[in-house]
């Protein structure tokens, strides 16, 4: 085994403590861990993991590197390559789903950075919030030249999110996106739904995101709890990224569409109350969507360093990790944090 040091959940509260990484098996690449972000994932696997019976907890699946080792069938990398590492660290390979890149969908689940099942020996995969971290060839993504490797860490979960439906939907010049939400997920798809080519509108609650969202490029800015300005953008767009994580009314999204649009759901992933009719009338669809396969993981960076599309992070070092989890937790956050993981080579 490899021994290397990470962040684990010890009685509700994450600690240093060292860990146990398997010895590279023929198609295994070692990554260093740099820079790793903090998703609400996170926060909400450490809110509802069992005090017993569920093994140990390292959160963190988004993150960059540098590769330390290869095994020796490894071919697309070398000691010294940048990488990155997403959500998905493996899945079956042999379903319609993964045959078709859409390792996301995997019939069997995918297997997740941390949380999962280890397809091999069973064990219990820990996450980013460490120094090192072992995994398949497969699932590393090359970290293309020219892109801040801090600033690219939540491209792996929050960028690809986002990416995903864009693509899915065709989203490109002359087409009006809307998104609503300007977080974490929302920043992010304002950013790519620009370098796409869409004519891009935030909708927000509040008057004082209309600054942020000009920053990132958005062409305008509706004020959803402004009646007047939701009346003015109804049946306005083809597609509406709607990013809000917390339960709320569709129909005044689903009014902004246009023919044949379509309402994208990220944010919350729960159960929503909806009126057949709000679909019917302009034969409106309504879709989500989880992450990514390789193929478009490998494609958002990609795209994301041709057109210089990254996160805007704060980045703190990963001893700060608490203290970074409270302000995800309040809302203290614009947008994405983002642990240095450098400190876990100092002694405690």
């Amino acid at each position: 085994m490899r021994t290397t040091t990470g962040w684990q959940l010890d009685g509700g509260t994450l600690r240093r403590t060292p860990l146990e990484r398997r010895d590279l098996r023929a198609d295994d690449v070692a990554v260093r861990v740099d820079y790793c972000g903090v998703c609400h994932s996170d926060l909400h696997a450490i809110h509802s993991h069992p005090e017993e019976g569920a093994g140990p907890l390292v959160p963190g699946h988004e993150f960059t590197g540098v590769v330390s080792e290869v095994g020796p069938e490894v071919t697309r990398f070398v000691p010294g390559d940048a990488v990155a590492v997403g959500n998905i660290v493996d899945s079956c390979g042999a379903c319609d789903m993964c045959l078709r890149g859409q390792e996301n969908f995997c019939a069997t689940f995918p297997t997740l950075t941390y949380g999962g099942t280890d397809r091999v020996d069973g064990t219990v995969t820990l996450g980013g919030y460490s120094r090192e971290y072992v995994v398949r060839e497969d699932f590393v993504y090359p970290l293309p030249d020219g892109l801040d490797p801090a600033a690219a860490a939540p491209l792996l979960c929050a960028g690809v999110t986002v990416w995903e439906p864009l693509r899915a939907l065709g989203v490109g010049p002359g087409s009006r996106v809307a998104v609503a939400g300007l977080g974490g997920l929302g920043h992010l798809a304002v950013r790519l739904a620009v370098a796409l080519g869409a004519e891009t509108t935030v909708v927000s609650r509040t008057p004082d995101k209309a600054a942020d969202a000009g920053r990132l490029g958005a062409h305008s800015t509706v004020l959803s709890t402004d009646e007047t300005q939701m009346a003015t953008a109804r049946g306005r767009f083809d597609v509406v990224i709607d990013t809000v994580a917390v339960p709320h009314d569709l129909a005044p999204y689903l009014g902004l569409l246009r023919l044949d649009g379509t309402l994208s759901l990220l944010g919350h992933l729960g159960a929503v109350d909806l009126q057949v009719m709000d679909l019917l009338v302009g034969r409106k669809r309504l879709m989500s969507a989880g992450s990514g396969g390789r193929p478009a993981t490998a494609e958002l960076l990609e795209f994301c360093a041709t057109h210089g599309v990254v996160a805007d992070v704060e980045v703190l070092p990963s001893a700060a990790v608490d203290e970074a989890l409270r302000r995800l937790e309040r809302g203290d956050v614009r947008y994405r944090l983002v642990l240095d993981l450098a400190d876990l080579d100092r002694r405690p």
